[in-house]
């Protein structure tokens, strides 16, 4: 599984959005546009305030493998 992270700079620290299941490819000018427009329009309040500008992106990964047990 495959998840998008985004974090802003907020007006008391950082916050952060998680995407599972990001379309691929990811082309980083639209993740840091569609960034830019979640701070212009102040859709989503955080804990620590306003979303106030993009800071940083990634895509984490995570794979889960069953251990058979004798």
């Amino acid at each position: 599984m495959k998840t998008l992270e985004l974090t802003f700079n907020a007006e008391f620290g950082t916050a952060r959005i998680s995407i599972r299941n990001p379309k691929e490819p990811i082309d980083p000018a639209q993740v840091k546009a569609v960034m830019n427009q979640l701070v212009t329009t102040d859709v989503f309040k955080s804990p620590n305030g306003d979303l106030v500008s993009p800071k940083s992106a990634r895509v984490i990964s995570r794979e889960t493998q069953d251990i058979e047990l004798p």
